[in-house]
């Protein structure tokens, strides 16, 4: 079993962290790519460097996802996340459900050379994404408004083929 990082302000600590932000980014962006509604593939983002006690480096929001990279007064990164709350029979499970275990899987303590298992906080989760999506949307002043292109599941693209 690794050991916990001591020094979680060390440049090799934040890179690590920042490389599991991105890549969770990524995985987030590809599993909401996927859901046919438009609406649902809207997302909005904002990056920032402040020199605040806590700096948004970057956060992303949409009706189903959201997630946000954050630098503390101690030079410490830290990840935020929440997800919107479905029922197991919901079509939108499986991503928000492989959203959470993305987050954990990239940050556990045997997925790279430093542990980063505690840089994920949850202090506070958001659960209801659409509203927060709604009211950033509302009152934007610092978020960028994208949609997503959608890209149907090789599952979806098979059914597809078969029926035309």
């Amino acid at each position: 079993m690794k050991q916990p990082n001591n020094d979680d302000t060390s440049p090799a600590y934040n890179q690590a962290v920042q490389a599991a932000y991105l890549q969770i980014y990524k995985e987030a962006k590809a599993l909401l790519s996927t859901v046919e509604q438009e609406p649902l593939r809207q997302i909005m983002e904002r990056e920032c460097k402040t020199a605040d006690a806590i700096d948004i480096v970057h956060e992303m929001i949409s009706p189903l996802i959201y997630m946000r990279l954050e630098r503390y007064s101690t030079n410490q990164l830290a990840i935020h996340y929440g997800y919107a709350s479905c029922e197991l029979a919901s079509q939108f499970y499986p991503i928000t459900s492989a959203f959470i275990r993305t987050v954990y899987k990239l940050t556990m303590a045997s997925t790279g050379v430093n542990n980063i298992e505690d840089c994920v906080r949850t202090d506070w989760v958001i659960t209801e994404c659409e509203e927060l999506f709604e009211y950033i949307q509302d009152g934007n002043k610092h978020h960028t408004f994208r949609v997503l292109k959608y890209k149907p599941t090789n599952t979806k693209r098979k059914q597809q083929l078969q029926v035309a």
